[in-house]
């Protein structure tokens, strides 16, 4: 039940977030906007403030703000479709970026109390270091795994995690120079790799905290994007998604390692999100941009009738996806 409570939080904050990028966007540009509204289906509690209803409803699996001409014709002069073309680029993509920002200050504040700030480079080996023996050297920074660049000593854990024959590629800058490592070897335990060598700290001054939590933030998003790449390869499976009870299951088990833990997860969660409404997908954000960058090159709009028809469709292949996904996971939950 814990676990729950603390998802459905994380999630109605993210939801919050994003909601209020399209919302204080929209009014900032001087569109009407007649619902703002948390969650999605019966209402449960909604009030009105000026020309704006407020509503909470049941289901926690969304939300919308709801403007004037959004999906159709409409004579105000306020109205949505009445705007110029990037007024209506800024309000589509305000929601996403609120969501990237959100992610930014959650590993921010993970960063701040911190004395020191780990690198990418080598500090000293452990006893027996294969890598020492296959050409790594203290001193060496890690700039590329594989052909990937490295931007945080993270970016090393998640690269060697791909990796399966545990026999790497890399770049390091040596002595102020690049210089080309091929065979770097890492020991195996199971299907992981063990990370034989320490890297070296960094005082956390002003610059240099908001340079890693901006690069730690960027390189979860990359992840995001590798991630979405296999499945588009066939890397990995759809299976492999999580929906709200995979999710609920993951903050069940970072809640057992503490708080940073829980924190780490909810800045993933939120990056994720952002760019997932951004993939050009029809009902997401990013699907209404190519509709509206479309009308930026070739100024042209497309019918509203035939968008509502794509966004329509988009948004019935999502929700099936959501089912889809939220059955593997009741299957994996049932299995153990």
């Amino acid at each position: 039940m814990k676990s729950i409570l603390l998802t459905l939080l994380i999630f109605a904050v993210i939801i919050l977030i994003h909601e209020c990028g399209h919302f204080l966007t929209a009014k900032l540009c001087g569109v009407r906007v007649n619902e703002f509204s948390i969650g999605m289906g019966p209402s449960l509690l909604h009030f009105g403030k000026g020309e704006t209803r407020y509503s909470l409803r049941l289901f926690p699996i969304g939300g919308y703000v709801s403007m004037e001409g959004e999906d159709g014709e409409s004579g105000d002069p306020r109205a949505f479709c009445n705007q110029r073309v990037w007024k209506r680029i800024l309000i589509v993509c305000a929601g996403a970026i609120m969501n990237l920002i959100l992610g930014f200050i959650i590993i921010l504040g993970l960063t701040i109390p911190k004395d020191a700030l780990a690198t990418n480079t080598v500090a000293e080996f452990y006893d027996g270091a294969m890598t020492q023996s296959t050409g790594l050297q203290a001193g060496d920074k890690i700039l590329k795994i594989n052909g990937r660049s490295i931007w945080t000593e993270t970016d090393i854990v998640y690269e060697l995690s791909y990796d399966e024959d545990g026999v790497v590629d890399m770049v390091v800058r040596r002595d102020g120079e690049k210089v080309n490592l091929s065979g770097v070897t890492f020991r195996k335990d199971g299907d992981s790799l063990i990370i034989d060598f320490k890297v070296k700290g960094q005082p956390a001054t002003f610059w240099s905290t908001l340079s890693y939590s901006f690069r730690r933030t960027a390189s979860i998003g990359r992840l995001v994007w590798i991630s979405l790449g296999q499945l588009v390869t066939g890397k990995a499976s759809i299976n492999d998604l999580s929906g709200p009870i995979g999710t609920a299951q993951a903050v069940g088990q970072a809640s057992k390692a503490g708080l940073s833990t829980v924190m780490t997860l909810f800045a993933f969660i939120t990056v994720n999100v952002g760019i997932f409404n951004l993939l050009p997908v029809p009902a997401l954000d990013g699907g209404r941009l190519v509709f509206l960058l479309f009308e930026a090159i070739f100024r042209r709009r497309i019918k509203p009738e035939y968008e509502a028809y794509v966004h329509f469709a988009g948004f019935v292949l999502v929700i099936l996806l959501v089912i889809f996904v939220s059955y593997h996971d009741i299957v994996n939950l049932i299995r153990g």
